[in-house]
């Protein structure tokens, strides 16, 4: 089966050792994912592609325990949805990133704990491809 992104320019596809690609403004330094054009803080255009580090700490975290709507949800639904935990993980020096969390029983997981970025089956296409998106995992 052939693995493809759920979308191009989110990671760094195919990679042994995947990253986000952001964006860091040129005139103020500010750092965005997913990468952007134009600056969010001083509306510069002077924003260059940045690969973000690819382990951080678990800021704040929930639990997916429904479908969200589609679209834009275009995963599992009925009785095929698993729930799921989403997060926000602070890349140090860089910008917290929200993003599925491998592990969704929140006794598991605590506030600043460390995560690492990985790929993840997220769905079957129409193709017979398996699409992949990113995760965070606990760091054991």
């Amino acid at each position: 089966m052939t693995r493809v992104p759920v979308a191009e320019g989110i990671f760094t596809w195919p990679s042994a050792d995947p990253q986000l690609i952001g964006s860091r403004c040129g005139a103020c330094g500010i750092v965005t994912f997913p990468a952007q054009g134009s600056c969010p803080r001083c509306a510069s255009t002077d924003m260059r592609e940045q690969l973000l580090a690819r382990r951080g700490r678990l800021w704040a975290w929930t639990t997916q325990e429904f479908p969200p709507p589609s679209p834009p949800y275009d995963g599992a639904s009925g009785d095929d949805f698993v729930p799921f935990g989403v997060g926000y993980v602070e890349l140090p020096g860089e910008v917290k990133v929200e993003a599925r969390l491998t592990d969704a029983d929140p006794d598991r997981l605590t506030q600043g704990m460390d995560m690492e970025l990985v790929v993840v089956p997220f769905r079957t296409d129409d193709d017979g491809n398996e699409v992949v998106t990113f995760a965070f995992r606990p760091v054991d």
